[in-house]
């Protein structure tokens, strides 16, 4: 498996050896032990998969207090995903990552606790699959503003199809500072 770092701390692009032939391919998509020696402790507590059609933008969610760590990856299709720093007192807050995951080249994202995260859908469908560090928790669930002007994200979608939630996100300047997760050296 190859690691790409990313320039935000924590966050990874992981590509797994993947075994293929005219029959199809087999990868391992995760195992504790190779995992942990890369910096990805977990423990992964609840596995998701969403499916969502071209021009969907999930996000940009996290968790605070109850965080969750995820590692994303596309079962079929391809998203355009971003992990953005949110962490007062990071030396990288405001600042984002953003990687085109597909089925074609199996690459995972790991979005470390202290992170916002989102998608948007390029292909004409995605399953998205993801394993989380912590539990849902609607109750320290919120949404950053998908299209904050201070992020500076270049979405692949000018126009995305968003839910109510994700719309009526909030700009990362007006979030109280108490409500967001806390850099830790």
């Amino acid at each position: 498996m190859k690691v790409i770092a990313s320039h935000l701390s924590g966050v990874k692009i992981i590509e797994p050896q993947v075994f293929g032939d005219e029959r199809g391919y087999f990868l391992e998509s995760w195992q504790q032990k190779r995992y942990q020696e890369i910096g990805i402790d977990g423990p992964f507590v609840q596995s998701n998969v969403s499916k969502s059609n071209r021009g969907v933008l999930r996000g940009l969610h996290f968790q605070n207090p109850n965080p969750q760590g995820k590692l994303v990856y596309v079962l079929a299709g391809e998203v355009y995903d971003v992990a953005v720093d949110i962490r007062v007192g990071s030396p990288t807050f405001g600042q984002h990552h953003g990687v085109l995951l597909s089925e074609k080249d199996h690459r995972q994202f790991y979005v470390p606790e202290g992170f916002a995260h989102g998608f948007c859908v390029l292909s004409e469908r995605a399953i998205f699959g993801y394993m989380c560090t912590g539990y849902y928790d609607q109750s320290s669930e919120a949404t950053l503003l998908w299209n904050d002007h201070a992020l500076d994200i270049d979405w692949p979608l000018k126009e995305p199809q968003l839910s109510a939630k994700d719309r009526a996100g909030v700009r990362l300047k007006d979030f109280d500072e108490a409500l967001l997760p806390i850099f830790e050296k």
